[in-house]
């Protein structure tokens, strides 16, 4: 139950929306920076992957923390917090003077939009009902499109632009008004909603979690740079018995009723673990090839940010296009037929992609490879829109929050890895081809095209098994 669940109408609603898309933008923004920041501060390619990374771990670490404390202690409080944070954050990250700096308020970055996050779709959730709780569920859907197509244009002609001489910087100064805006308006406009009865956090489980991304994410984007040291090595062999106690004190916590951060009893269902296969081969892949273009086509093809930003345009409309009618889609045809859709028009896109760059190689344009990356758009946002449907089918009423916190913060580990991965990937790829960007990453949408047939040939397997288990039932009522 909840202490409010007054309407928070158009004007906090936007504000909601507002909120929702400073993450989101700032993702984007950070892609079309990566060349400047390079100049600037003389980053390597792997300190270029933890600036993405980092952020992305922070913010999947977080996550659940963010929701059980908006739960307890107010959802507008929280969110409110959570815009304070990241406006800070952006400010720091704009003054940085070295990469160890920004790289550290990207981890409070990360963990200020996990703050922001939670609050946004608890507050829809408890203040609205029927016909508007269900387009501004849609409007929260597609705004990642909208976003996408925000951060990368704008983004570039911020860099471009190089106002009073900052560069950019002012990718991140950006922010800092549009904090101070949605801070201002938020009480009179947000309504605060909270949980009567406050839930129990699982710190233990979130120092878990942390320590297993930090044994994954460190390794792989710092490898190659360090030859797989042995402190490396250990890290990876260290995430193992990581696991098996975070897996044991979610067993000692779910006994005393305790709600720890991942309930193993949910990890059982076949949906729940359908959801995490998505999230690790799809969600980890889909900011690795974002991340990995950027850096092809700032360093590689040469192209200015705004170039970059501008390439990526047809993709985010396509995304945006797509995820406003795939709730359509979804209602008309099995969410397993929708996901198998979106995963065809990627692979497609993918492929289409790899023979752009085989034809065009370094001289590519935003032109050249608008049709290919349009269609990997529109197959991106019916995945993404068939994730939650699919991952909470077998879920109870009583079980939604958790499951839905186990799916986002899978969702945000594996974007926030994607980067420190694939970019290693891309790198090893570029000392094989010489430095040849345009091959090197063929070789990465390679990886990404197989990486989608794998997920296409486990759907078709998983829709098999439901088959057979509404067809077996009718057998012995014969």
């Amino acid at each position: 139950m909840n202490s409010s669940a007054v309407s928070p109408g158009r004007a906090g609603l936007m504000l909601l929306l507002t909120g929702q898309m400073l993450p989101l933008i700032d993702t984007s923004i950070t892609n079309v920076a990566l060349e400047s920041i390079t100049q600037s501060l003389h980053a390597t390619a792997t300190e270029l992957e933890l600036i993405v990374a980092l952020y992305g771990v922070a913010f999947a670490v977080c996550l659940a923390l963010g929701s059980k404390l908006g739960d307890n202690l107010g959802r507008r409080r929280l969110f409110m917090w959570g815009v304070a944070s990241f406006g800070l954050a952006s400010l720091l990250c704009g003054m940085a003077g070295n990469i160890e700096q920004l790289l550290a308020a990207r981890i409070v970055q990360g963990a200020g939009a996990a703050l922001i996050m939670p609050q946004i779709l608890a507050t829809l959730h408890v203040t609205l009902k029927g016909s508007a709780h269900a387009k501004a569920i849609s409007l929260f859907g597609g705004i990642g499109g909208i976003a996408f197509i925000v951060g990368q244009m704008g983004g570039g002609w911020l860099v471009s632009a190089d106002i009073a001489g900052l560069g950019w910087r002012n990718a991140f100064f950006i922010n800092v008004p549009i904090c101070l805006l949605v801070l201002a308006l938020s009480p009179r406009y947000v309504p605060e909603t909270r949980r009567e009865l406050p839930s129990r956090i699982d710190w233990q489980g979130t120092a878990w979690l942390a320590a297993i991304l930090c044994c994954l994410l460190f390794p792989m984007a710092l490898g190659p740079q360090w030859h797989w040291s042995w402190p490396l090595k250990a890290m990876l062999l260290a995430i193992l018995p990581l696991a098996l106690l975070m897996a044991a004190n979610a067993r000692k916590k779910e006994r005393e009723n305790a709600h720890p951060l991942i309930p193993p009893r949910l990890m059982q269902l076949s949906s729940i673990r359908f959801g995490v296969l998505i999230a690790v081969l799809f969600f980890s892949v889909w900011s690795g090839f974002m991340f990995c273009m950027a850096l092809t086509m700032q360093t590689g093809l040469g192209m200015a940010p705004w170039q970059s930003g501008n390439s990526f345009i047809a993709l985010g409309v396509t995304y945006f296009i797509s995820a406003w009618f795939a709730p359509r889609l979804i209602a008309r045809y099995s969410t397993s037929n929708i996901l198998l859709m979106g995963l065809a028009i990627q692979i497609t896109g993918l492929l289409a992609l790899i023979v752009t760059f085989r034809v065009w190689g370094n001289a590519n344009t935003a032109l050249t490879l608008a049709p290919a990356t349009g269609l990997v758009g529109y197959g991106q946002a019916l995945i993404v829109n068939s994730f939650y449907r699919i991952g909470m089918r077998d879920i109870q009423p009583d079980d939604a929050g958790a499951a839905s916190a186990i799916l986002s913060t899978l969702q945000q580990a594996a974007l926030g890895l994607g980067p420190a991965i694939f970019g290693a990937i891309l790198l090893h790829a570029l000392q094989n081809h010489h430095g040849d960007y345009a091959q090197a990453i063929s070789l990465f949408l390679v990886v990404e095209t197989v990486m989608m047939v794998v997920l296409a040939l486990a759907t078709l397997r998983m829709r098999h098994r439901l088959c057979l288990s509404v067809v077996k039932p009718c057998h012995a009522a014969k």
